[in-house]
């Protein structure tokens, strides 16, 4: 009259595995769930009932307890429907309870016996087999999902009545396919609605996506994007309307190289559990790209919500590239707000429902007009901001905040001749991808046996000791240190850009010219440096 399986909570993006247990005694028909259950966990009881019941199985009549252990982790949502169904059927002996102990279970249960899919698969599974786990259970369109986790064996299930028959060595029965054509009702549970569109997310770096080619002239833009999708190194674009700012960032997950495997999974977890996860498309290959609203709210930009928190767009960037178009019209708390996770490369979220570590290693674009109307600086623009407000605009970006951006470029305004003529476009996608490609390896071969795998993770002090720069070369940058144009974070970040610099131009270290570029990025200063490649 005892039986227990497994399931999964989720906690953030990461998993703790519960253990469901079902005990069936003597006394008056009643069902009861403990464990700290959420109240779509607790509407789980007539959802589980009336499953088994419509799958042919008789629901025993005696006074039923299921709890899900450890009782202090918070548990919510419909994925232990699976479970719950399974341990009752082991403890009224409808199965072996020594074949369900060590499987985990995951999945709703629809009202006829039907397996619906859950968001969060992946980091379910990932939990599951750290545990020890080896035998898995999902529902059938979400095996893809599960199945991208090493060493563990996933069943794909259509229907409760499957399920039942694979655990007694029964013939499985068929479960009637969808017409040909018709959308399938089940995938309406893996997507929340409209988050695709809220976060901002798109596919830019898909292939016929956006090119470098569209865009005219703009060479020392051009060469910062490069720079930065080569070292992750986090970009500022300032400039007056239309000068192709957006055009740019748009451009920079095209650059980027693909996810590595693990990148991939880490990427797929989390939207997974955001319920962003394309339909069909259980790993995702390409670096996301992320550009909120400036109305966005701190809760949605770096985590939280109501009970557990959920990851926010710094979470979805992961990875990727997170771009704040007209950044000072956002919160000057909400900007605030990166200054952590842009060093760490992860948020802590601290919320009544608990503490939840979210990923949230990401590259930074920002792009910025000099005023409110856009036209100062501009040669014959006709600005008619006062200075007051000028000085209140540009200082909504707070100096903490510049101080890790590594890349600050001006976006000059498109001359005639580059929009019009012949010579006006730059490079393509393509060529310029392949010498950031280039620039990785070699970083790569340098960070070798070492925890860092681009320059930009690299500390100040290691870039200072264990890889100097040519004799020399750090000469205009103490300067700049001494007078205040330079913190020493700034200075480490200049030594991470010049490096970068270095491996696009094939040096085998950083020299003058290699720290003039880097400086001139940083500063906005003119150094006499010339931009590598496009």
């Amino acid at each position: 009259m005892f039986a227990r399986t497994c399931s999964v909570a989720l906690v953030g993006v990461e998993g703790v595995v519960v253990e469901v247990q079902a005990d069936l005694e003597r006394g008056v028909a009643a069902f009861t769930l403990v464990g700290l259950p959420d109240k779509s966990l607790v509407e789980s009881r007539d959802r589980v009932r009336a499953a088994l019941v419509n799958s042919g199985a008789e629901w025993p009549q005696k006074k039923l307890t299921v709890g899900l252990s450890p009782a202090s982790v918070p548990k919510g949502g419909s994925g232990f429907d699976l479970a719950v169904a399974v341990a009752v059927l082991g403890a009224a002996e409808r199965i072996d309870p020594a074949a369900i102990a060590d499987l985990v279970l995951i999945g709703e249960l629809g009202l006829d016996g039907r397996v619906r899919p859950v968001r969060g698969v992946l980091p379910a599974v990932l939990a599951a087999a750290a545990a020890g786990y080896r035998q898995v259970v999902v529902p059938e369109q979400t095996a893809g999902e599960a199945a991208l986790v090493p060493g563990v064996s996933v069943l794909g299930v259509r229907s409760l009545r499957q399920l039942i028959a694979v655990l007694t060595d029964e013939p499985v029965p068929d479960e009637e396919p969808l017409p040909e054509g018709a959308p399938d009702p089940m995938l309406a549970g893996l997507a929340v609605p409209g988050a695709g569109v809220g976060t901002g997310l798109a596919p830019t770096a898909l292939p016929g996506g956006p090119d470098l080619a569209d865009v005219a002239g703009q060479r020392m833009p051009r060469a910062a994007l490069e720079i930065a999708a080569a070292g992750a190194h986090h970009l500022m674009l300032h400039g007056p309307p239309g000068a192709g700012k957006t055009m740019l960032a748009e451009r920079l997950p095209g650059v980027l190289p693909p996810l590595t495997r693990q990148e991939a999974l880490e990427v797929t977890a989390v939207h997974s559990v955001a319920g962003i996860l394309p339909p069909g498309q259980p790993l995702v290959g390409t670096p996301p790209y992320c550009a909120p609203h400036h109305s966005a709210t701190m809760p949605s930009l770096v985590g939280g919500g109501n009970g557990l928190p959920r990851p926010g767009a710094v979470s979805l960037a992961h990875r990727g590239v997170l771009f704040l178009d007209e950044t000072p019209e956002f919160a000057a708390k909400v900007l605030d707000a990166l200054r952590q996770p842009l060093e760490a490369g992860h948020v802590v979220v601290a919320r009544s429902g608990g503490v939840v570590r979210l990923p949230a290693r990401f590259l930074l674009v920002l792009a910025a007009n000099p005023c409110p109307c856009g036209r100062h600086a501009l040669h014959g623009g006709g600005c008619e901001c006062p200075p007051s407000v000028i000085r209140r605009y540009q200082a909504r970006l707070s100096g903490p905040l510049l101080d890790r951006v590594d890349l600050r470029v001006r976006v000059e305004p498109v001359q005639r001749a580059e929009l019009l003529g012949r010579g006006g476009s730059g490079e393509p996608t393509a060529m310029v991808a392949a010498r950031v490609r280039a620039a990785r390896e070699r970083a790569a071969d340098r960070l070798r046996d070492t925890p860092w795998t681009v320059n930009s993770e690299v500390p100040g002090h290691e870039l200072r000791t264990r890889w100097p720069v040519t004799p020399g070369a750090l000469a205009a940058a103490e300067r700049d240190l001494e007078r205040g144009l330079l913190t020493a974070r700034g200075l480490d970040r200049v030594l991470r850009v010049a490096w970068t610099v270095a491996d696009l131009a094939g040096h085998d270290r950083p020299r003058t010219e290699d720290l003039a570029l880097a400086l001139e990025l940083r500063t906005g200063v003119a150094r006499g440096a010339l931009p590598t490649g496009s």
